[in-house]
Parts: C-alpha cells; structure tokens; sequence
C-alpha cells in the first residue's frame, strides 16, 4: 500500500475487513434472535446485559493484537523480515497468556462485576452469570483469533479473516439452532456455540497463517519471547487497548441507566446495540484498514501519501454509513419483529433505532481518524477521544434520565452529544499536526 492511488488500496484492504464485521455482527444478530424467539426476554436481556463486560475483554484481546499489528506492519514496509517475525512470535505467545488469565479474572469477578458495577436486575441475574461464565472459558481462542488477524492484516492480507468469520459465522448459527431451539439449553446453548465457534476461526486462522506465510511458520522451539518486544506491542497497543476500555466502562455505566428502567427498555437497549454495530461498521473497518496503511507507508518513508489516503477515506466512509444508516430508518418495524419483543419494548427499539440511524453519521466523519494516529504512534489521541466522548454521553445519561426534556429518550440521544465531542476533538488534534511528530519505527 506503498504504491499507487491510495484509495483503491485502502478499498481493497477495507472490503474484506468489512466483510468479515458484517459477517460477525450477523451471527451475534442471528444468536440474539434465537434466543429471543426460543428462550423468551428474561434469557434475551440476560445475553444483551453481559455485552458492557464482556467488551471489556475484547477490548484487550483487540487492542493489544492491532498493538502488534502495528509494529509488524511498520517493520514489513520497511522490509525487515527478521523483526516481523520475532514481533509475530512474541504477540502470539504474549496474547495466549492474556487470553488464559483473562478467563480466570473473569470467572472471579463476574458475580460482583455483573451485582454491583452493571447492577443487573435480581430476576435475570443467574441467567445473566450462567451465560457469561460459558462464554469467558473460550477467551483463549478469541485472544488467539484476534492476535493471527492483526498479523495478517498486517502484511496486507485481510481477505483472509474473512474466511475465518465466515466459518465462525455458520458454525454460530448451526450450533445455536441445535442447542438453543433443538435442545432448549437456553443463554448456556447461546455461550457454547459462540465459544465452540471462536474456537474453529482460531484453528483456522493459526493453519492459514502457518502454511500460506513461511516465515510465520513456527516450530514449538521456535517461538521467540523477547521482553523487549513484548513490552513494544504493549506500548504500541495501550492506548488502543484504554480507548476500547474507556468505551466498555462507558457502556457499563449506560447500561447501569438502562437497567434502572425496566426489563423491556433492557430487552430493547439489546436490540438497539445490535443495530447499531452495524451503522458503524463501515468506520471502524476504515479505522483498521488506515492503522496498517498508514504504518506501511510510515516504515517505508512515505509520509505524503497518509493526509491523501485519510481524506479519501472519510469519503468513503460517509458514504457507506449514509447507505446502512438510510436502510434502518426505513426497515426498523421489520427489524424489530425478527426478535419477539414485547409491545413497550419494541415501542422503545423503533425510537432507538431511528434516531441512532441518524445520529451515527457523525462517527464516520472522525473514527476513521484513529487508524492515523494508531500507525505513527499516536495511539493515546484515540484514547483522548474515546474518554471525552464517552464521558460526555455518560454525563448527559444521569444528568437528565429523568428530564422532562428527554426522559428515557436520552438512552439513544446521548450519542448526539457523545459523537459530537469526538468529533471535535478528533479534527482539532488532527488539523494541529501533531499526530506526525515523533512516528519513525524503532
């Protein structure tokens, strides 16, 4: 991506990223509507609930993976085939590590973190535990699944995780057919299936990688551990890591909001989430696909060709989020009988997901933004973003939930305020310059 007219690079890198988003966001869609459809709203609130927590760890899984994948991309731009693998064999065993202890610090909290920091309501609170507790034993193959798609899409190979998803996607949907419709094993059916299908786009990503790419192509002995290197994707990936953090905390607390009116408004917020990943999908694909061109052309020299390629890219991206965000607003009744709610509940998804059909342009005019700041080391000004957004929307949650001005409403008109400050902040660090300062690999 060092080479050529840069949008039809960052294009072609983005469409597969994108493919394989769409196609994870439709399994997650598909296992919401099985469990709503054969386990009624208790289990399908139970599973919506778990979301703030569990993105807390895959907020780790995917921030220190594009950490690693930043550095390998900067290092295979600039043509060191050495530092690309020792950094590809750290990142491997150092996110295997985080992906088993993440396991046990998640079976050992998950009571108190679901009780008192979400506040899940006492009627759904085992269904809640017993779904999470199924789903945090297959943490491993995520971390691991994540750690060989950001080493891939490093060396500019992103067509690949899409045949990845693609056999998480169909094996999610049999097995949750068979275990929750089949065999009525309820949110226990739901977990099992998605971890039984992480664990096949982990297999199938580590044989993809190991046999198409010789120089990823590890012995036991081989793997390299070197504490330097692991501390560089840790550093690299931090600030990735924080803003994904910052966001599950922000969730959290506007989670904690949503619980506090009701299980219908839970069921609904679960629907309305959903959807809403799909609005977004065009500019975090974006934001994935400008991290690694951008640290390409960093390693090999080529400064002047970051400011095109993120301009062309915003482009791009509001365009797409325009298409997705004009099909929900004129399906959101169809949408939301596909996932048996009830009357008030789907009375508050309609409102929901008109009004973030709208309101989510504004992230595909600045998230993208993050994959530049991401590629020259930048990564902490993301962070910077994701606080002040989140916290923004946080604020107006608790400051007027109970308003005569929004009421309930300010459930899904907090992203007006939250995106907006993003927005914000995100061209003024931008528009400074100083996201170039200091963005020569080591």
């Amino acid at each position: 991506m060092v080479e050529g007219t840069p949008w039809k690079h960052i294009l072609r890198f983005a469409l597969p990223v994108l493919a394989g988003s769409l196609l994870q966001q439709l399994y997650n869609t598909v296992d919401t509507i099985i469990v709503g459809n054969f386990s009624g709203e208790d289990a399908l609130s139970a599973v919506g609930t778990t979301g703030s927590f569990t993105f807390l760890f895959l907020a780790l899984a995917t921030g220190f993976s594009a950490g690693n994948g930043v550095v390998v991309a900067q290092h295979y731009g600039a043509g060191n085939e050495k530092q690309v693998r020792d950094n590809a064999s750290t990142g491997i065993l150092l996110m295997l590590g985080m992906g088993i202890l993440s396991t046990v610090i998640g079976l050992l909290v998950s009571r108190p973190a679901y009780t008192y920091l979400v506040a899940v309501p006492e009627s759904i609170l085992e269904l809640t535990l017993q779904y999470f507790r199924v789903y945090a034993i297959g943490m491993i193959f995520q971390y691991g699944y994540n750690i060989f798609s950001s080493i891939l899409r490093a060396v500019g190979d992103s067509a690949a995780t899409l045949y990845f998803l693609l056999i998480a996607s169909v094996s999610n949907i049999i097995l949750d057919l068979i275990f929750v419709a089949g065999f009525h094993w309820g949110v226990v059916g739901a977990a099992l299936a998605t971890d039984i299908a992480q664990a096949g786009s982990f297999v199938a990503a580590y044989l993809y990688m190991t046999r198409k790419y010789p120089i990823f192509r590890f012995k036991l002995r081989e793997f390299t551990w070197d504490l330097d290197l692991a501390k560089k994707t840790i550093t690299t990936g931090f600030p990735i890591a924080l803003q994904l953090i910052v966001v599950s905390f922000g969730l959290t607390f506007i989670q904690r909001a949503v619980n506090g009116f009701g299980q219908s408004m839970t069921a609904s917020f679960t629907v309305g989430q959903r959807i809403e990943m799909y609005i977004g999908l065009p500019c975090n694909a974006f934001q994935t696909t400008l991290a690694t061109y951008t640290g390409q052309n960093i390693g090999a020299g080529r400064k002047d060709r970051v400011k095109q390629g993120a301009y062309q890219t915003l482009l791009m991206s509001l365009f797409l989020t325009l298409c997705i965000s004009a099909l929900v607003w004129l399906l959101s009744g169809r949408i939301i009988g596909l996932f048996g709610l009830s009357d008030q509940a789907a009375v508050y998804c309609s409102a929901h997901l008109r009004t973030i059909a709208f309101i989510n342009i504004i992230l595909s005019l600045y998230i993208p933004l993050f994959g530049v700041f991401q590629g020259t080391n930048h990564g902490a000004a993301a962070t910077v973003v994701a606080t002040g957004a989140l916290g923004m929307r946080t604020l107006v949650t608790y400051l007027f939930r109970y308003s005569s001005l929004f009421g309930y409403t300010i459930i899904w008109w907090n992203g007006l305020f939250g995106f907006g400050t993003g927005f914000l902040i995100t061209w003024t660090y931008y528009l400074s310059g100083r996201w170039q300062r200091n963005s020569e690999i080591e």
